[in-house]
Parts: C-alpha cells; sequence; structure tokens
C-alpha cells in the first residue's frame, strides 16, 4: 500500500536497506538453493547426462529470464520514479503496459520455442547424447513461460513500491514448491527429468495466481485498469530503454552458456559440460545474496533521485556495496577452502569432482569484484541512465568474457574456458571503477554539495 512507497524517503537507509535487502536476499537464497537441489535430485536420478541436458535447456530459460528482466526491471525503475514524484497515475499506467507486454512476449515465446525445438538444442551445443533428456525437459518448461515471465517482472514491480516482504513470499512459494514437488514427481512418479520440468511449471503457476490475487486485492499501491493495457508507445519506449540493460545482462548470460558449451564439448565432452553447468549453480548460490542486496537498493535509488533526496541516494549505494563485498568474501573464503566438498555434494562421480575441483577456484579467483560491478550496473538501472547501464551490464559477459572463452582454449584448451572468468572479473572491475569516477554527483553528492558552498571565511 501507499505507506510503502512513502517510507523509502524517510526511513533511515540501514534500517531501510535491511529491511527491504532481506527478504529479498533470503527469496534469492531459496530460489538458489532450489536450483541446488533440483541438480541434485537429476544427477542421482538420471546421472551427469542429466545434469548436462538442463545446462544445454538452461540458455533458453534465460533468454525468457532475460524478455521478463527487461520489461519488469525497466517498468520497475520507471514506476519507483513516478512514485517519487507522486505521479500515481503515470505510474498505474506503466504497470498497465508491462502486463501487455508479458502476455505478447510470452505467447511468442511459446510457439517459436516448441515449433523450434529441436534445432534450438542442436544449436546450443546438445550432443546425441544429451538431447532426449533436453527435449523432455525444455518441452515441458516452455509450457509454464507465461507464468515464469509474469512472475519474474511482477516480483520487480512489487519490490519497485517498497514492499519487498511479498516479493519475498513470491518467490519462497515458487521455490518452496519446487523443492517439495520435484522430488515427488522425479523419484515417487518415476517420471525422471520430465518430473524436475512439470514440478517448475506448477510451482509457477501457483506463484502467477498469488501475484494476481495481490493486485486485484487492492494490496498494491498500484492499481489496474483495462484501459492501460492499450500499449502506449512512449511507455513502452521509456520500459525497455531501461529494461535493454537486464535484458543484455541476462542474453549475454545465454550467449556465453551457448559460447561455453560449444567450446566445453570440443574441448572436454559431455562431462565438461555437466561440470560448468554444476560451478554454475554454485556461482548463482554464492550471487544471489548479493542479487538481493541489488534489489533491495532499487526502489531506494529510484524513489529518493525521484524526490531530489541526493544523499540517501548516496548513503544507499555504498551500504550497498560494502555488504555485498562482504557476502562475497565468505563464499569466496569458502570456495576457495572446501571445492570438493562443496562439488560432492553435487554428484558422486570421481571425475567431474576432480576436474571440478581445479575449475571452480579457477573461475571464483576475482569474484570478490563482482559485489562492486552488481551493484553499480542496477544503481544505473534505478536511475534511469539506460547508456551506463547497458554497458556495464553488457561489459562482463559479452565485451570480455564472451570473446576470452572462444579465444583462450585455442592455446589453453579446457583450462582457457576456466582463466577467462577471472579475466573478465578483473576487466569489467576497471570499467566499473571508471563508470563511478565519471558519474561521482551520484556516488559522491556529498562532496559536491560541499565543493559548491561559498567561501565565508
Amino acid at each position: 500500500m501507499r505507506q510503502h512507497s512513502e517510507l523509502l524517503g524517510k526511513e533511515p537507509i540501514p534500517n531501510l536497506l535491511a529491511r527491504l535487502s532481506v527478504p529479498a536476499t533470503f527469496g534469492m537464497f531459496v530460489m538458489a538453493l532450489y536450483n541446488v537441489v533440483d541438480t541434485i535430485f537429476v544427477a542421482r536420478a538420471v546421472g551427469i547426462v542429466g545434469v548436462s541436458a538442463i545446462s544445454i535447456a538452461f540458455p533458453v530459460q534465460m533468454i525468457i529470464m532475460a524478455l521478463a528482466g527487461a520489461i519488469g526491471i525497466g517498468g520497475a525503475s520507471v514506476i519507483s520514479r513516478l512514485l517519487g514524484e507522486k505521479k500515481a497515475d503515470e505510474a498505474n499506467h506503466v504497470f498497465g503496459n508491462i502486463i501487455s507486454l508479458i502476455l505478447i512476449v510470452s505467447i511468442a515465446g511459446i510457439v517459436l520455442g516448441l515449433s523450434l525445438l529441436t534445432p534450438i538444442l542442436y544449436l546450443f551445443g546438445a550432443s546425441e547424447t544429451m538431447l532426449p533428456y533436453a527435449q523432455d525437459y525444455l518441452g515441458i518448461i516452455l509450457y509454464g513461460t507465461i507464468f515464469f515471465a509474469f512472475g519474474f517482472a511482477m516480483n520487480n514491480i512489487v519490490r519497485s513500491e517498497g514492499n519487498a516482504k511479498t516479493a519475498m513470499i513470491t518467490m519462497l512459494i515458487s521455490a518452496g514448491l519446487n523443492i517439495i514437488l520435484t522430488p515427488i514427481f522425479i523419484f515417487s512418479f518415476g517420471l525422471g527429468i520430465k518430473g524436475s520440468a512439470i514440478a517448475t511449471v506448477v510451482s509457477q503457476g501457483v506463484t502467477a495466481v498469488y501475484l494476481v490475487w495481490y493486485f486485484a486485492m487492492g494490496k498494491s499501491t498500484l492499481s489496474f485498469k483495462p484501459s492501460y493495457l492499450i500499449p502506449n508507445l512512449s511507455v513502452i519506449n521509456k520500459i525497455l530503454s531501461i529494461g535493454s540493460s537486464a535484458f543484455v545482462q541476462q542474453a549475454a548470460g545465454s550467449v556465453m552458456f551457448v559460447a561455453a558449451n560449444h567450446m566445453l564439448v570440443s574441448y572436454g565432452g559431455d562431462l565438461a559440460v555437466a561440470v560448468f553447468g554444476i560451478i554454475h549453480r554454485i556461482l548463482m548460490f554464492a550471487l544471489m545474496p548479493i542479487i538481493g542486496i541489488m534489489q533491495g537498493l532499487l526502489p531506494i535509488v529510484g524513489y529518493n533521485y525521484g524526490a531530489n533526496l541526493h544523499n540517501r541516494v548516496s548513503e544507499s549505494i555504498w551500504l550497498a556495496i560494502k555488504t555485498s563485498t562482504m557476502v562475497i568474501l565468505v563464499g569466496f573464503v569458502a570456495i576457495m577452502l572446501f571445492p570438493r566438498a562443496i562439488l560432492s555434494i553435487f554428484t558422486p562421480d570421481l571425475a567431474a569432482i576432480e576436474m571440478g575441483e581445479t575449475a571452480l577456484r579457477v573461475m571464483f579467483a576475482l569474484s570478490i569484484t563482482i559485489g562492486v560491478q552488481v551493484v553499480t550496473g542496477g544503481v544505473f538501472q534505478a536511475l534511469g541512465k539506460a547508456r551506463a547501464a547497458f554497458i556495464l551490464t553488457m561489459s562482463r559477459q559479452v565485451l570480455f568474457l564472451i570473446p576470452l572463452i572462444l579465444v583462450l582454449p585455442l592455446w589453453f584448451s579446457l583450462e582457457g574456458i576456466w582463466v577467462a572468468f577471472p579475466i573478465a572479473d578483473l576487466l569489467s572491475f576497471g570499467l566499473t571503477l571508471w563508470f563511478i569516477k565519471e558519474h561521482q554527483s551520484v556516488f559522491f553528492p556529498a562532496d559536491n554539495l560541499r565543493v559548491a558552498e561559498p567561501n565565508t571565511n
């Protein structure tokens, strides 16, 4: 309701960031836990080939996330600033257009995905061994596109009005049901990898129903009118211009996955693809708290920037950077000290553990820089600075990581793929620091104000 938004400009920043980030972080943690548990169940029921199949299908899911993220994050940025400016009717108009875009994108995704299923999987690197499992898994997942896209986008909208608790509940419903239903469908019903996909679609459907109830019952600051569903090109342009950075980030992740899978098949076979899939789950698990902090930060930055409370913007940014860096440091230490134990949670396959031990340590070597990168990219999204957000979110994956993945194996074979990740982290971190320097008025407004004050001596 409306008090959620008003508190964004009044509550002390440490309390506000904790109130918004802790639920988001907890929800993201549970979502990451689902990905871990799902991989474990598939590995136990189907074997390493099942994990490889999920890894091959994952880029398609990332594309869906990219489209939903572009709409949801872009729309959330616009809405949070409009609420800060007390323009409720315009915020509601944006909300209606977001719903229309989600419906259009979802229907198109289902039709295209199902009609081109096998060619897509071959394109994304599926071998003949993986293909049947990937078809079974992705063929079912695509039917849940509309649920997943709606839930992913609306979660960002709920958070944009400062209602972190409800945003957390949506993630808990989805991930919690997944964790409960996956072993039932896989083992009790004997559905194997299909069971994992069915559990995912069912849980996302329930989450979508909950969100419809939330908005329909007037629990939100936003209100819905059928007339707002009519697409408005000006509104859509605002949403997508900001959301484009989120789209690039997610879509680049999909392209990176495809490039990595092709190179992994060439230099390490199906086993390397499975190992990469497991390590990516570990990476997601380690990064989810940082993403939760960033998601809690976005409505604070957007609202206070819209209300011209620039010192609150700066304070919240630096608190988020410090907190996220401390969080990733904990994950870094655990991974460096116990890689074998962590990998053993996912699979008993000794060959996979042996390969993954070295890969995990190398890929996480410079992960302590990621907190600054994620938070800074999120800040520019919240401020509506589309160009800066686009470049920053594109830098690690598109500018640095993908070219390195394609080039380094030519000289260093399989190890070149693992080494590409810390090099990309270092280069992206340097670019992030440059953007912070170029936008000092956002990150250091108090210093600028002091410089502007007249000399009274």
